[in-house]
């Protein structure tokens, strides 16, 4: 037998029997809200995205298009010379849904073009280009937890 102490007005929620539940591990597209460029980020800056697409499980749809994700920018290289691009990464941490903010993982690194050739044909001083996503370019992230349809 077990006792479960609940404090006075505690509420005690937990998915309905049968209710349609997206499994921890799902993977998600995602897609940047705006413009992202080495040129003006820091580590530690958050950045945001959106669901690329609806995620359906069991045939519900339990996060819909659009819906706002957090990521945050974990690592940073500048442009440099010798041809060397800008390269950052992003690591996934939330997506929210009917009021409910959910956690993600996943990392995504992002380079941008190098300019080694022209370095070598030319002037050691030719630098890389900065790494830039723009929106409509899908990247992948994944549940953290299970989350339930609303």
């Amino acid at each position: 037998m077990y006792a479960v102490a609940v404090a006075a007005g505690a509420v005690l929620s937990s998915p309905a029997f049968g209710a349609t539940i997206l499994p921890p591990d799902t993977i998600i597209n995602v897609t940047p809200s705006g413009e992202l460029t080495s040129k003006k980020m820091k580590a530690g800056d958050k950045v945001a995205f959106q669901l690329a697409t609806d995620v359906v499980e069991g045939g519900t749809v339990v996060l819909r298009r659009g819906a706002p994700v957090v990521g945050e920018i974990t690592w940073k290289t500048g442009k440099a010379i010798g041809g060397k691009s800008a390269k950052f990464e992003v690591t996934f941490l939330t997506v929210s849904s009917d009021g409910h903010e959910w956690k993600l993982k996943g990392k995504y690194r992002q380079e941008g073009k190098g300019n080694t050739v022209a370095a070598l044909l030319g002037s050691i001083l030719i630098s890389g280009h900065s790494a830039t996503m723009s929106p409509g370019q899908i990247v992948t992230a994944f549940t953290a937890e299970p989350i339930p349809a609303q």
